[in-house]
Parts: C-alpha cells; structure tokens; sequence
C-alpha cells in the first residue's frame, strides 16, 4: 500500500473486494495530464497496449514493445496518487512461459511503480498466472475478444456469439480466476455471456462492450472523449474533445498569420525598446502549411 501526498492508493485487493459492491471505475491512461484528469474520478487506471493504436497510429496492438509500455506506465504513475495503476504485458513479453512472464512482468512492476499487471488469454495462460501470483505480482486477466490475437482472429468482431466461443470464453474465465486474478476485463461478448460470468466469478467482472451487468467498466479514454475519428458500438463519447482542440489550434495558426499572436501581454518588455509595427501579411500561406 502506498500513500501519497496523505491519499492511500488502491491495491487489487481492494478492486477484488468490490465484488457485488458499488461498479469499479476504470479508463486508459497513457501519459501523466491523462492520469492527472482521471485519478481522483477512477479506481484504477489501465496503461493499455491499445496506445499502439491510440498515440502510435499502428493498426493493432501487436507492435507494441515492453519498454513501450514501460515509459507510459511510470508517467502514469509518477502523475497519479488514487488509483491502482494497472500496466498491460504486451504481445511477445509473456507467451513463452511463466518464467518470461515473470521477467517481463517485474521489470514493469519495479520500473514504473504500478500495483499490477493485465495479460490477455485463458486456460493456455492459467499457469502464467498463478506463477505470477505466487511471486507477489497481482494480475488481471482479460478474456472475450482479445486484441493481442487479432491475426488468429481475423477482425474485432465480437465474441461468444455461438454456444462453442460462449464455452470456451467461460472455461478461460474460470481458468484465469482459479489460478488467482483479481479481476477480469470482459471485452466485447454478448450480454447473456457477461452476465453468466458475472454470476460464476468471485472476483470483479470488468467489462468493456460487454454491457451493464458488469461488476464495473473500462474505456479507452480518447474514445469516449471524442478524440478518435471512429470508434466501437460500445462507446458512449461524454465530449467531443477533438473537435475542440481543432477549432482552438484553428484559432492559434489565424492568429499567427495576422500576427495576432504573440500579443504584448504574451512577451517579456523590455525597457526603452518599443516594438515595431508589424502589419498582417497578405500572403496566402501554401499548401503545405494551411
């Protein structure tokens, strides 16, 4: 347990023991001024490898690299005090055995400070699991569609739609529990498969298109604040940040061209200098720099 500034961080167990209680509040954080507007509002914060695609512009979230992951997840932390911070094992880091998972798994617990890690899959990654467990490293699984596996996938099509993938995602779930995740990231399913594991698992149900019957939700927060130009059925955008920020870096760049900015209030006077008069250009600006 860590104290911060006189605020106690949440640990996992303290995420687990939400059981039934009040709905976990989760979203992504990347960077230390999205942990800083999200901490005190959320219980944990996920530094999801889907940064890939949100900061990087890959198409999935395969590239992803553990040192990636790293550098994000200590600006998170470094910028947060309430939440439990919890780092995701990228693609390539973990899949080779309970012992690279535990190696990739403590770099990223010692070098960023985080209070636990996500990996994705099921019964194949149970032992991983509890291997990670048992040496002091608390885990939060993800079952459902999991993006890590897109190219066996083939798209991000939701999953459990049909009684053999519905089995199958609730033999993950008991599998990755039973082996000691504290919690467990449902991504897009089908309602009847959320509510069945919601009722099966002891431990927290965090769903992400997985509907209301979840023990809490998860949000990439640039979706759902309106920062991404398309976005999965399953998002709900509370603002349209994007369309903002474009209209106000419209402003600036007009501004510039008539010099209009920077204005005195903005520069440093210095005494008996009196500033020229500059007037606005009447050039068109080029293409490349509209």
């Amino acid at each position: 347990m860590s104290v911060v500034g006189g605020v106690r961080r949440l640990t996992a167990p303290d995420i687990r023991a939400r059981k039934g209680r009040a709905p976990v509040v989760g979203l992504t954080a990347y960077h230390a001024p999205g942990a800083r507007l999200a901490d005190e509002h959320c219980d944990f914060l996920l530094v999801g490898d889907s940064l890939g695609m949100v900061l990087y512009g890959y198409d999935t979230t395969v590239p992803v690299t553990l040192d990636m992951m790293i550098a994000h997840g200590a600006a998170v932390v470094r910028a947060s005090r309430h939440a439990l911070v919890v780092v995701d094992l990228p693609f390539g880091s973990y899949e080779d055995g309970p012992q690279a998972a535990f190696r990739a798994a403590s770099r990223v617990m010692k070098e960023t400070g985080c209070g636990a890690v996500k990996l994705e899959g099921g019964c194949h990654m149970a032992a991983t699991v509890g291997y990670l467990v048992e040496r002091g490293i608390p885990v939060m699984g993800h079952v459902g569609l999991t993006p890590q596996s897109i190219n066996s996938f083939g798209s991000f099509r939701p999953r459990g739609r049909d009684d053999v993938e519905s089995e199958a995602i609730a033999a993950d779930a008991e599998a990755v529990v039973s082996a000691g995740a504290f919690a467990l990231v449902v991504e897009a399913v089908p309602v009847r498969v959320a509510a069945a594991l919601t009722r099966a698992m002891p431990v927290p149900t965090i769903g992400i298109g997985a509907s209301v019957v979840c023990d809490g939700q998860i949000l990439v927060a640039e979706d759902m604040l309106g920062l991404m130009p398309r976005v999965p059925k399953f998002v709900r955008r509370y603002a349209e940040v994007g369309a903002i920020a474009s209209d106000a870096i419209a402003r600036y760049a007009r501004d510039v061209r008539n010099r209009a900015f920077p204005g005195v209030e903005n520069t440093y006077a210095e005494p008996g200098f009196e500033a020229p008069d500059i007037a606005p250009s009447d050039d068109e600006p080029s293409a490349a720099t509209k």
